[in-house]
């Protein structure tokens, strides 16, 4: 029974994707000289979609904190990582004028790919550390001269158990260039969800957790390791037991 309602999710998802962007490109095209302004109505286009794909895949959601996805104080929001809901769940919840991160790969994920080429979002080559450090740079220029937020899962790859995995130091490099304060955004229990390399999606309850934001302007470069240590340890005292990092 499980398998028929996954492949029943999956269908109905697929199609509603198909519909999403094609309506996505007629309202892109126009929008094509602006990246700020691609962005924006990506946003806006976002909640519907996000929101309606994780109706379609079942799960019950519960979230706290939403007070703190404040979409009038820019802001660096982070989240841990586990499952392909992750990225629906950011379209639905950054809040407007948000850039995404996303490894480059992610034009290959059928129909959410092409959504998001040509969204305006940033798209990075991790296995380039220099090429991914200037995609970063330019990112954060144009995050400050708008007034912009950015979302982005700092483990910079999709953990296969559900468990916390280290992260990297882009976060960090992007708060000292823009000053901005970050906000961790918690989900617990996606990783059940869809198991990763599988066809098999379950209606498993997700909470979605938004702390605090963390203030940064007191950050410096000398205390890289010691700031990123610091957003580990929010996650890992935040997240169930299932889900803590292996290794502290």
């Amino acid at each position: 029974m499980d398998r028929v309602s996954s492949v029943v999710r999956i269908v109905a998802g697929t199609l509603a994707m198909t519909i999403y962007v094609v309506i996505w490109f007629a309202i892109c095209i126009p929008l094509l000289p602006s990246r700020t302004l691609r962005i924006k109505a990506c946003n806006y286009f976002g909640k519907v979609a996000g929101s309606s794909m994780m109706m379609l895949s079942g799960c019950h959601l519960t979230f706290a904190g939403m007070e703190h996805l404040n979409p009038s104080r820019p802001a660096l929001y982070i989240s841990n990582h586990t499952s392909i809901f992750d990225l629906f769940l950011g379209m639905w919840l950054a809040p407007i004028g948000t850039v995404g991160i996303a490894k480059k790969q992610v034009v290959w994920y059928p129909l959410l790919g092409q959504l998001y080429l040509l969204s305006g979002h940033l798209l990075i080559d991790r296995g380039n550390t220099s090429r991914a450090v200037k995609s970063l740079i330019r990112l954060g220029n144009l995050v400050y001269k708008n007034r912009l937020s950015i979302w982005m899962w700092p483990e910079g790859t999709r953990s296969r158990t559900g468990r916390l995995l280290p992260f990297k130091k882009g976060i960090v490099h992007l708060a000292l260039q823009t000053k901005l304060p970050i906000v961790p955004v918690i989900v617990s229990g996606a990783h059940r969800a869809w198991e990763k390399n599988t066809l098999l999606v379950r209606a498993v309850p997700i909470q979605v957790h938004a702390l605090p934001a963390v203030e940064t302007t007191h950050w410096t470069l000398a205390g890289v390791e010691e700031h990123l240590a610091e957003l580990h340890r929010i996650f890992q005292e935040a997240l169930p037991g299932e889900q803590k990092s292996a290794t502290v």
